[in-house]
């Protein structure tokens, strides 16, 4: 199926950031420092993964749109202060009005969708256009129930892209040194909290763990600090940390096709700290790389982070290890609730990891084979919910 997309400019096959005021060529530097710019528009990643996994895409200039074109633009992140419609070139708003161009948002990240259908609907209104003109893509799960609104996850094609010259690593018992990895690179208190609280219990001990930056500890976290009675537990341990698992700059950890191959073949479980543990107080769920990396490179792993992360998994065709693991934790939607269950289910495993290791190893080999093989499917899916939306 094919998406017809008409932009602004194309300039080396690649679509041009919409709206843009950043000027740079594609291949370059440049080209990756769109999102630090407003209007904050970014190369679309949809047409990165098309190109790359086979699937064509329909490219015109909004001068002269194919039939039933879409005005692409890709989000580095949604600012609510800006009124995208009130931006667009009046040639394209003027289509947008009478219906020859509709507009395709295309986000990566897992804000609250029903916050941002509040406000692109109010931008409608402001700017007296169709209530139907816009399709907004979004990587959190709650982007089903919405109208208008397709889910569409990501950082799995973000981070099979980027770190896909990477081979996975061995699916093998030889050379585990440790029970766990557990990898934080930026603080959130919510975090803090896991990470303290596996840290008190010595869950740590034996583990190759990271918390690369300290902070405080503030009012807004998801699971409730003092109800589990860690307040000063996460006291101490923000002032031991920083604690580092290798050698890496901060950005360089944030560089997805960097890879430490002995954080993943070292360790016989991988505990993920997802980017939300609430997704932006949404009821949805919002999957990164984090859980992506010991899929692809053969662990066992928890995830902690929104209810219902495993459900979605497995809905996706990946094997959350049922049979070994308690997996309660991911049904409960308290969160300080959920987070004990997880610690309890950690802690059973942790006394037996390397015979769940060699009971899953058929789980592990599945998922790793089901997340390494092209995507043309999931893309496919996505082109078909957009073109229903017309």
């Amino acid at each position: 199926m094919t998406l017809n997309l008409a932009c602004d400019s194309i300039v080396k096959g690649r679509i041009y950031p919409s709206l843009t005021r950043h000027v740079a060529r594609p291949y370059t530097a440049g080209w990756r420092e769109f999102g630090e710019h407003w209007p904050y528009t970014i190369p679309l990643r949809l047409q990165e993964y098309c190109d790359h996994h086979g699937i064509k895409l329909g490219l015109s200039v909004t001068e002269s749109p194919l039939p039933h074109s879409w005005y692409p633009m890709g989000l580095g992140f949604f600012d609510f202060d800006i009124d995208y419609f009130a931006l667009l070139p009046a040639p394209v708003r003027h289509r947008v009005a009478t219906g020859e161009l509709r507009v395709l948002f295309y986000y990566h990240e897992g804000d609250n969708p029903h916050k941002i259908k509040q406000r692109l609907d109010s931008l409608l209104r402001l700017n007296q256009l169709p209530c139907d003109c816009y399709c907004f893509v979004s990587a959190n799960t709650a982007a089903r129930a919405l109208p208008g609104f397709v889910y569409f996850n990501d950082f799995e094609l973000w981070f099979w892209q980027r770190n896909n010259a990477v081979p996975a690593e061995a699916i093998t018992t030889d050379n585990k040194q440790y029970d766990f990895t557990a990898l934080v690179r930026l603080h959130k208190t919510w975090r803090a909290i896991v990470m303290s609280d596996l840290w008190h219990r010595g869950l740590l001990r034996n583990s190759q763990w990271s918390y690369c930056e300290t902070g405080i500890i503030d009012q807004d976290s998801p699971i409730e600090i003092d109800t589990l009675e860690l307040r000063t537990v996460t006291q101490k341990f923000l002032a031991a940390v920083p604690h580092h698992a290798d050698n890496l700059s901060q950005q360089e950890r944030n560089n997805h096709s960097n890879h430490v191959a002995a954080l993943y073949n070292a360790s016989w479980c991988n505990i993920v700290l997802e980017t939300h543990f609430d997704a932006d107080a949404s009821g949805g769920v919002f999957v990164t790389e984090k859980t992506f990396k010991p899929i692809k490179h053969g662990q066992l792993f928890f995830v902690a982070g929104c209810a219902n992360t495993l459900a979605e998994l497995r809905q996706a065709g990946y094997q959350v290890f049922d049979t070994v693991f308690d997996n309660a934790y991911d049904q409960e939607h308290d969160h300080t609730r959920r987070w004990q269950l997880l610690r309890q289910s950690i802690g059973e495993a942790h006394k037996h990891l390397p015979d769940l290791f060699k009971m899953a190893r058929p789980s592990i080999q599945h998922n790793q084979q089901h997340f390494t093989h092209h995507k043309q499917q999931q893309l496919n899916r996505l082109l078909e919910q957009i073109h229903e939306k017309t």
